[in-house]
């Protein structure tokens, strides 16, 4: 099976050990990965602040750089929730409307992909410690991935899993929203880090790299003895 990684800006530039450990352990299930270097953001940034004629080009080039790939998985809910939109965004578009529901089709998140297309909930990974997991909000309501991440952490040897009050809840980040509106943003987060602390966990794990570091940016703040890491970085500890 051949995949593409879509790498993400997050995790191009903040934790590149994310994407290495997300080839890692699609290598170690038997997928063959690739890297389609012309790829770049996916245009969420700009389109979720309405700039929607000029996102539209950068969306074109990321169909263009993933026209030939078999399937495309990024670590990150929220990235692939938008080459998911796509699918909506170019409705009714002659030229286009084909090339994004075929984007669409063969885009997933790493825990997606892993549980829904290869049927596989334990990569054979060990971590001890005492894990709590944040449910990133794209991740679960525009990506509709909510259980995978679970399955995977609950079948990690040495894990002990605790459930994050109120994890549904939003921490904060948002994208532009943290920009646009710093106040309720921050005050978002400062409830995110509070419920972080009351399940006593030595790490903070989540799926989307945005969300881990403006909840961790907080943690840091605040002196709050957990340590912020990224759902593949737990799946390829051996």
């Amino acid at each position: 099976m051949r995949v593409s990684l879509f790498i993400t800006c997050m995790c191009d530039i903040f934790a590149s050990n994310v994407g290495k450990d997300t080839v890692e352990i699609l290598e170690r299930v038997g997928c063959e990965v690739d890297f389609p270097e012309a790829q770049t953001c996916c245009g969420q940034p700009s389109y979720n602040s309405g700039y929607l004629e000029n996102t539209k080009e950068t969306m074109k080039y990321m169909m263009k750089a993933f026209r030939h790939s078999e399937y495309v998985v990024g670590p990150s809910g929220s990235c692939i929730a938008m080459l998911r939109d796509y699918e909506n965004i170019f409705q009714g578009d002659p030229e286009w409307e084909s090339e994004a529901k075929k984007l669409a089709a063969k885009s997933f998140e790493l825990t997606q992909f892993l549980v829904e297309v290869l049927g596989i909930v334990d990569v054979g990974s060990n971590f001890t410690g005492r894990v709590t997991y944040h449910p990133s909000c794209h991740m679960t309501r525009l990506l509709g991935v909510k259980d995978a991440p679970r399955q995977l952490l609950e079948h990690v040897k040495g894990v002990e899993l605790i459930q994050l009050p109120q994890g549904e809840d939003c921490c904060g980040f948002g994208g532009t929203f943290s920009v646009k509106n710093s106040v309720i943003s921050g005050e978002m987060v400062q409830e995110k880090a509070d419920h972080v602390g009351e399940t006593e966990a030595e790490y903070l794990v989540g799926g989307d790299m945005a969300c881990l570091m403006n909840i961790g940016g907080r943690l840091s703040r605040e002196g709050r003895n957990v340590k912020v890491i990224h759902l593949a970085e737990i799946l390829n500890h051996r």
